[in-house]
């Protein structure tokens, strides 16, 4: 699909809902990862050269310090330092650094058009020529592609968004795991009528509120069918059956706790872990947060819905984030070094046991048993997560948008063909369909 161009630095500040990344000293000539850009490496002699790794995910840190661990035994010449911060701030930090140019070697990016953007705004190395990088599916590869077809980023996490259940309580009320989107419906009024909320859901970040959509939706709008007919310009967002998937969501507000447009996600956990709520919608990296949570009964989760009893439900599957090099970094070649690793099997076996996610690399194999069943869904029937993948961009982006009106719909203020309408405005601006 044809991109919009990313057309001054203005601009890249209000994209940075999006994205990011930064540079750290002075520019290189821009050479691609197998050469290390200039080759100029700044390296005090007999010192190890530091890179200085960005991430969203301060909870990842102890998880990070093992696996950077084995990359510094088998690389003593080379420290990593991670420095995480808080996502809701991070895009802010890293427009901050990208504009100074200073602050970080190793990048973790965004995922689609966050990473693409900074690719095209050459803010990153390209990395097609490192090591490792043919054990990535091409598919996964281009969340991090840039609009010359290059690969800015390497893959680390795939993540699944699921309707994960607490087994116990579904059991201990006599009812059985719904498989369509009306047996679910009827499991919710079931719960519902025994004082028990059916859905621990918050609202007061917009994003959940399209993570719950990405699930409960596809079998209503037709998973990956009417995606492609969409990208091709044969559907639109004002289409019924997309106005059906945002009606489902409308429908799901009996099902949320009171005044959940106000309440933060930790507090809708809370509720999950405490058997005050049956289901719980988000991603399968909410694994390592139960297992932080000691959480006290059984877990497992529904996948999607099928459109009809007996039929596979897709599974919505999509790149979490990928790590690229700043294009300003002092230590190309040491930074190539890093991102081979983390194109590694190595990598990808000691990043999915350690901190319970699924690697994008083949022959990692997911320990945990949830996560095993996620990624064998996966492979047989995934369908995008087609708000984030396809249409994130614009000033607000498409995503945002449909995300802020389904806010605007729960408040009282927006109709569901009016969240249906804006989203299709949002895209009209810069959308353009792919060539049939």
């Amino acid at each position: 699909m044809k991109r919009s161009k990313l057309i001054a630095g203005s601009m890249l500040a209000l994209t940075m809902a999006i994205v990011s990344a930064c540079g750290n000293g002075s520019a290189t000539n821009g050479g691609d990862a197998k050469t290390g850009g200039s080759g100029d490496v700044a390296k005090p002699k007999g010192d190890p050269v530091k890179l200085v790794m960005y991430s969203w995910r301060p909870e990842d840190k102890d998880g990070y310090a093992k696996i950077i661990a084995e990359f510094e035994k088998d690389n003593p010449d080379i420290k990593i330092e991670f420095k995480p911060f808080k996502s809701t701030e991070y895009n802010t930090i890293v427009t901050n650094a990208l504009q100074s140019g200073t602050g970080v070697d190793i990048v973790q990016l965004r995922p689609y058009d966050g990473a693409k953007a900074l690719a095209d705004a050459n803010y990153l190395t390209p990395v097609d020529k490192a090591k490792g990088i043919e054990n990535i599916p091409a598919g996964y590869l281009d969340a991090a592609r840039g609009g010359d077809g290059k690969v800015y980023g390497i893959p680390f996490m795939l993540n699944n968004a699921v309707i994960f259940y607490n087994k116990k309580l579904l059991e201990d009320n006599g009812l059985q795991v719904p498989e369509t989107w009306d047996e679910f419906v009827k499991t919710g009024e079931a719960l519902k009528a025994k004082n028990i909320t059916p859905i621990a859901q918050s609202g007061k970040a917009a994003y959940l509120l399209s993570m719950t959509h990405t699930v409960i939706g596809a079998s209503a709008y037709g998973g990956n069918d009417y995606v492609q007919s969409l990208l091709k310009g044969s559907a639109t967002f004002k289409d019924a059956k997309f106005v059906d998937s945002i009606n489902r969501m409308k429908q799901l507000e009996a099902f949320f706790p009171k005044d959940f447009i106000a309440i933060e996600d930790k507090d809708a956990q809370a509720l999950f872990y405490t058997g005050k709520a049956a289901m719980y919608i988000n991603g399968s990296h909410r694994l390592e947060t139960f297992e932080a949570n000691k959480v006290a009964f059984p877990i497992d989760f529904i996948p999607g819905f099928a459109a009809k009893k007996g039929e596979p439900a897709q599974i919505t599957t999509w790149v979490d984030g990928s790590y690229g090099i700043a294009k300003s970094s002092k230590h190309q070649e040491q930074a190539v070094k890093f991102i081979e690793f983390v194109a590694s099997k190595k990598f990808g076996q000691l990043f999915s046991d350690t901190l319970t996610r699924v690697s994008p690399i083949k022959g990692v194999e997911p320990q945990h048993p949830l996560l095993k069943k996620m990624a064998a869904l996966s492979e047989k029937n995934s369908t995008p997560y087609l708000l984030l993948t396809n249409f994130s961009q614009g000033t607000p982006t498409t995503k945002t948008t449909f995300e802020d009106s389904l806010q605007g719909m729960y408040i009282g203020k927006l109709t569901v063909e009016k969240v249906a309408e804006d989203t299709q405005a949002s895209a009209n601006k810069w959308f353009k369909p792919q060539a049939k």
